[in-house]
């Protein structure tokens, strides 16, 4: 029989198990740490150590099953890393009440995780591409509807007999494994089955922005390495115009919606007349791909697709068949899509959420997608009750012009069960999903080229994703302190990273691991403009990271949510102003028109004064009434002083406003016929005219 003091109360061998012995001792030395009095006779067990040996040997289990499939070493290494942590590291009580509060969410999401890099590592181990894939779904399904559109319904047959005939016919023309043919092509199923069968045999398509004229159209097609060009027949005047400029080797190819449609050469074009595609494809064997064909492996190259060209001209990044798995695998088992559903996206298909996202879910789980040519905001919910969808997709500011249409019948008679994107603004997300009686919202977050793609699985509101507070060594993802202007990560002495608090912003970033198809950083076509986005000795030295350039903020639970993107921000009057969430307000204020805010230098002050453009041709908006309304939402230094009022306006493809002209412009009228006022002493807008753009320039009208 062992005996103790009164302040150290042992007991005998019979009257508490080991286990409890044991934890009474953790118990004393946990309290005595956190508490200067001393303990007497302490009855009750820690429950914290306890439920601590409970957990550790389960989540170390499942952490260790994770990261068996993103490589041994790295799996050994977070394992031991994990576990010591997770011995040695007391954590107060908030830690297991974040922990309980989390743990529905994190383990929803480590299930899908789990069953993503199992897919990925099945594909992987038979060196399968995403053309397999699809005709294991023909065969098991070959009269189930594929892709629908306002005029078109094809069976997963007919893709694939589509697809097949365009392998044989590039194939018959010399094209092999490796060579880049660019598509050119408004959404409709022939678009997916153009790309999907040059993918047969290993050609790689960049998928060019349909909006794209002159200088940007000849970019993305020889910043692609395109060897040949197919187009639909209503971009032939845009590739005419500039085949002239486009490389003597680049061949032709015009899809027509008419087989019989006339093919008219552009005048001094070096290359002759373009091929007319659709007799070439009618002539074509539709059953099989040609033996002799080449084969794309499972890392392979795909598709291009080009980043937007908010800031500039568009780059191309790659995506592979192992890249495709990942993206299209991982929204499907996150956010707990069937192959049953019926998915509806109005988005372009040569970007990753409409060409992969939804696309992916008919190539690689059979489900049915239908798409449109150009987005409806009326038409949305009325298509989703007319094709009986079950999920419908959005992105940029789709949401807000649905949400701005009037009331109708198919608000709520329709079966959407859930939608998902990137974009959804929570000053809106409670109106958007009441009015139309939205179940889910799956928000998710990603840049094409990176590695960095977090997603919302439980409908917290703004909330675009979010890290684990118990074990976020499962998914190396983080928040970096960096300055908010440039996004330059800011370093410690010795030359590290850090991460940001709670409720700290900071760069996202994501943890490069080479040959994990989760982890991989593929970048662009162009070497240089990838190394831009890799940041080094991150945590440790030699280790790098995709930084993604945008700053987000994580609160205590770990959801993360979308500050700006560096370079969005802009100082004035000491404070740091955001322009998306002055967008947001503004945008709201004026009938959720578009707005855009950016930050304007202005003569003798210091910093950058901010400026709305706000689109509104029938100049609807009040500018007095907008002012006062101005004054009860923003801040005083978050209020624009300029304000203009466009007559037309420049989208990008996704719906993204472009502000790089806007800023060079400024609030100068001599370059500028739209409406410009300025915030006057008093907070009241008035007219900017030439003379008191003058005054402001020799510092006679003080903001």
């Amino acid at each position: 029989m062992m005996m103790g003091t009164d302040n150290d109360p042992l007991v005998e061998d019979g009257g508490l198990t080991t286990t409890q012995h044991r934890l009474t001792i953790w118990h004393k030395v946990a309290i005595s740490i956190n508490s200067p009095e001393i303990i007497k006779q302490p009855k009750e067990v820690d429950w914290r150590r306890y439920l601590q040996w409970i957990l550790t040997p389960a989540l170390s289990a499942v952490t260790g099953l994770i990261l068996y499939y993103q490589g041994p070493w790295y799996g050994v290494a977070t394992l031991y890393a994990s576990l010591i942590a997770t011995l040695l590291v007391r954590p107060g009580w908030r830690w297991f009440y974040i922990a309980a509060v989390t743990t529905p969410r994190d383990t929803v999401a480590l299930f899908a995780y789990i069953r993503v890099l199992m897919f990925i590592k099945r594909q992987e181990r038979k060196n399968l591409n995403i053309g397999d894939i699809f005709e294991a779904n023909v065969a098991r399904q070959p009269d189930k509807l594929a892709i629908v559109s306002e005029s078109q319904q094809w069976t997963f047959r007919q893709v694939n007999e589509h697809s097949n005939r365009v392998a044989n016919v590039f194939h018959s023309h010399g094209y092999k494994k490796g060579d880049v043919v660019g598509l050119l092509l408004e959404n409709r199923a022939e678009f997916v089955a153009t790309w999907l069968g040059l993918s047969k045999i290993g050609v790689i398509t960049p998928l060019i922005n349909t909006n794209l004229r002159g200088a940007s159209l000849q970019h993305s097609i020889t910043v692609g390495q395109c060897t040949a060009l197919i187009y639909g027949a209503n971009f032939r005047s845009a590739v005419m115009d500039i085949a002239k400029d486009l490389p003597a080797h680049v061949g032709l190819y015009q899809f027509n919606d008419e087989a019989t449609q006339e093919i008219v050469a552009s005048e001094g074009l070096s290359q002759g007349l373009a091929q007319q595609l659709n007799g070439l494809l009618e002539t074509a064997a539709k059953d099989k791909v040609a033996a002799g064909a080449s084969r794309a492996d499972h890392h392979d190259k795909l598709v291009y697709i080009y980043t937007s060209g908010t800031t500039g001209l568009p780059k191309a990044a790659v995506i592979t068949h192992s890249r495709y798995f990942f993206i299209a695998a991982g929204i499907h088992y996150t956010l707990g899509f069937k192959d049953q559903d019926v998915f509806y996206t109005p988005l372009p298909l040569y970007h990753t959420a409409g060409g992969v996202m939804s696309i992916g879910q008919a190539l690689l789980f059979g489900s049915t997608v239908v798409v449109r040519k150009k987005f409806s905001a009326s038409g949305y919910f009325s298509d989703c009750s007319r094709f009986q969808c079950t999920v419908g997709q959005y992105i940029g500011e789709m949401a807000r012009y649905i949400l701005a249409t009037p009331s109708a019948p198919h608000d709520r008679q329709h079966q959407v069960r859930m939608v998902f994107g990137n974009g959804l603004r929570p000053q809106i997300w409670p109106q958007f999903v009441e009015r139309y009686g939205i179940k889910k919202v799956g928000e998710f977050y990603g840049a094409t080229e990176g590695n960095a793609n977090i997603m919302n699985n439980d409908s917290t509101v703004g909330a675009i994703g979010f890290v684990s507070r118990i074990l976020p060594q499962i998914y190396p993802i983080s928040i970096i302190k960096a300055d908010p202007h440039t996004g330059e990560p800011l370093r410690n002495s010795k030359g590290l990273c850090e991460r940001c608090e709670a409720d700290e912003p900071g760069v996202f970033i994501g943890k490069i691991v080479r040959g994990n198809p989760c982890r991989e950083f593929l970048g662009y076509v162009d070497q240089k403009a990838s190394s831009k986005k890799v940041v080094h000795d991150v945590f440790s030295k030699g280790d790098m990271a995709f930084i993604s350039g945008d700053l987000l903020v994580a609160d205590e639970r770990g959801y993360l949510y979308f500050k700006d993107r560096t370079g969005d921000t802009f100082r004035w009057k000491g404070e740091n102003v955001s322009t998306s969430e002055v967008e947001a307000q503004l945008s709201n204020l004026a009938g959720y028109k578009d707005v855009i805010v950016y930050g304007v230098s202005v003569p003798h002050t210091e910093g950058r004064a901010g400026m709305a453009a706000i689109y509104d041709p029938a100049r609807e908006v009040k500018v007095t009434q907008l002012g006062e309304e101005l004054a009860n939402a923003l801040p005083n230094y978050a209020r624009p002083q300029f304000l203009r009022f466009l007559r037309r306006i420049d989208l990008t493809g996704t719906f993204k406003l472009r502000k790089v002209e806007l800023q060079q412009q400024g609030f100068n009228p001599e370059l500028i016929e739209d409406e410009l006022y300025y915030v006057q002493s008093d907070g009241v807008y008035a007219p900017l005219t030439l003379s008191v753009y003058e005054r402001i320039l020799r510092n006679e009208l003080r903001f």
